[in-house]
């Protein structure tokens, strides 16, 4: 697929920030696990935000390809920057835009397309994982005007930051007549009393992103609050989720990319036996299949979100490139390291960093035995 001229002109834009103004200061922030303010503030003035939203909400009016494209191009020099855009949009902002009611969209997505804002969603829960509706214990319960909230989730990116401005939250708000939760999603803004935001975990991976532990005792929102219709916000998510494994993808890509960038400078310089590493077959028969995992998982991806923009069922082209995209993050990630030695175990090397992201690829948005079991069904074999 040869990108518009449209697509490779933001394409080439990300890629120059990314590398003027990402790359110089990453590490450090890395190491320090600080979260990049002044890089939000700089995408948010860019637009990267509110890429696929409509003008009308402050948005740049493109579609979901183009925040692909930017995901990719930022996580080629680190992946902690560009899940902070795919969260805040594909799970902050588009819930929003894709389910809410006017109101809701005017008070809350002007702010979330321009980065002034950061939201969030609230699903998985400590003891939940995979098992979302089983494993669901929050609840909210309607009393008069307000809904009443109780319960905790794990593992929420955006949501503890200093300019956090909401999260939805998927809560039980009742049984249905088989007796299967009813779940609803509903807005909490940050700061409402009985909203909770843990100290942020200490991770192996994506040291610069916001990721919290939220708790919820008898939190209470406005009845209008309620995101979408009642009792269809597990529906809602999977959609979500559905366009989200895309972004993932496009990010998974983009360690790859970035793998494969930083191998073919360092062989070009590393001498052993006399020559530059890259003399080596062993070295290039290396970096050969690294660029065919990426070059393979960036059309899985492309072929994905060309079946979403189309308005075609796209669930099992999603789930395909999430897999073979975290895959080739994942192995991309650990040939690098090899290829780079005792170097490619430091910190100040980029490749270090992109072995201690790749992993959670393969296990955020869906892990990759949830992406086989879709697949799977999707090909007919979960009624035999």
């Amino acid at each position: 697929m040869k990108l518009t001229e449209e697509y490779e002109d933001l394409r080439k834009t990300v890629e120059a920030f990314a590398h003027d103004v990402v790359a110089p200061v990453i590490g450090e922030l890395y190491e320090r696990e600080e979260f990049p303010y002044d890089i939000v503030r700089q995408m948010g003035q860019m637009g990267l935000f509110g890429l696929p939203i409509p003008e009308e909400y402050g948005g740049m009016g493109g579609d979901y390809f183009a925040l692909c494209l930017a995901l990719e191009e930022l996580a080629r020099v680190d992946s902690s920057v560009s899940i902070t855009v795919e969260a805040a949009v594909s799970l902050g902002a588009m819930p929003i835009y894709r389910f809410g009611t006017a109101e809701q969209r005017a008070e809350w997505l002007p702010k979330l397309t321009t980065g002034e804002m950061l939201g969030a969603f609230g699903l998985t829960e400590p003891g939940g994982g995979s098992d979302v509706p089983g494993g669901m214990r929050t609840t909210a319960v309607l009393d008069g005007n307000e809904w009443v909230i109780n319960g905790s989730k794990a593992f929420i990116t955006n949501s503890g930051t200093d300019i956090t401005g909401v999260v939805g939250v998927a809560a039980i708000t009742g049984r249905r007549a088989d007796g299967r939760p009813e779940i609803s999603t509903i807005l909490v803004p940050a700061g409402t009393p009985g909203f909770t935001v843990a100290k942020k975990y200490s991770k192996v991976g994506w040291n610069c992103s916001d990721t919290r532990e939220l708790a919820f005792t008898d939190c209470r929102v406005p009845a209008e609050n309620l995101l979408g219709e009642r009792g269809r916000g597990y529906a809602q998510f999977l959609q979500t989720l559905d366009e989200g494994r895309i972004a993932i993808a496009a990010l998974s890509v983009g360690l790859a990319q970035g793998c494969v960038d930083e191998c073919l400078r360092y062989v070009r310089d590393r001498q052993a036996f006399g020559h530059p590493i890259g003399h080596y077959q062993a070295i290039q028969f290396k970096i050969a299949d690294m660029e065919v995992r990426t070059h393979t998982a960036r059309l899985a991806y492309y072929h994905a979100a060309e079946k979403m923009l189309a308005g075609e069922p796209f669930k099992k082209e999603a789930a395909i490139a999430k897999l073979v995209s975290s895959n080739a993050a994942m192995d991309n990630a650990r040939d690098a390291t090899q290829i780079f030695g005792g170097y490619g175990f430091m910190n100040e090397y980029p490749v270090g960093r992109f072995y201690r992201d790749a992993k959670i690829l393969e296990i955020g948005e869906g892990t990759s035995e949830v992406q086989r079991m879709l697949i799977a069904r999707q090909l007919g074999l979960g009624d035999l």
